[in-house]
């Protein structure tokens, strides 16, 4: 069939009646969802999986998360979501609470676990960078200055925007880091 001006715009004409049609009927069958978040507040978030960094519609109702949603104006994924991030819900609301909520510590060469406070573990993992810090620690390469701790590397995360990843290079380079590596590149 040779394509005319008239067979063109006789299928722009059906396409556009179609998309138009198809549309109003998808909008107006979607009557359950608002009782569903009636009086839920909404925020967006990212998806802390992996490196791409998809956006999220958290909607929370009394303190409790009741959905989780891709975000449809976040310009990586636009609302949609790979099958970690659908399931993420079950990780905010797992009846099973497998998820841990409180630092658990074994010693060096122990086989149990013990529970110490937030102050206690950073000020535990403050002593070990440090240590490692002390340990690995090398000013000068030659006739150069380098100031760089060998012994310690730094991961960043997709979780983490632009101000986010400025401070923490800052902060890693500060104390010596050279080793700076991101999660979507591993």
């Amino acid at each position: 069939m040779p394509v005319t001006r008239r067979n063109f715009l006789k299928l722009s004409g059906t396409t556009a009646a179609g998309a138009f049609l198809g549309g109003t009927t998808f909008l107006t069958g979607c009557k359950t969802a608002p009782k569903k978040l009636k009086g839920a507040t909404e925020s967006t978030t990212i998806c802390p999986y992996c490196g791409v960094g998809c956006g999220l519609v958290v909607s929370a109702r009394n303190g409790k998360i009741i959905n989780m949603e891709g975000d449809p104006d976040h310009p990586i994924n636009r609302g949609t979501l790979c099958s970690k991030g659908n399931a993420i819900y079950q990780v905010a609301q797992n009846p099973i609470k497998r998820r841990l909520d409180k630092v658990q510590y074994r010693k060096s060469g122990g086989t149990e676990w013990e529970e110490i406070s937030w102050d206690v573990a950073i000020k535990k993992m403050a002593r070990s960078i440090k240590d490692s810090r002390d340990k690995t620690f090398v000013e000068k390469e030659g006739a150069y200055t380098v100031n760089r701790a060998a012994g310690l590397v730094g991961l960043g995360g997709a979780a983490l925007d632009n101000e986010e990843c400025y401070a923490w290079t800052k902060f890693a380079r500060t104390i010596g880091i050279s080793y700076l590596e991101h999660q979507a590149r591993i």
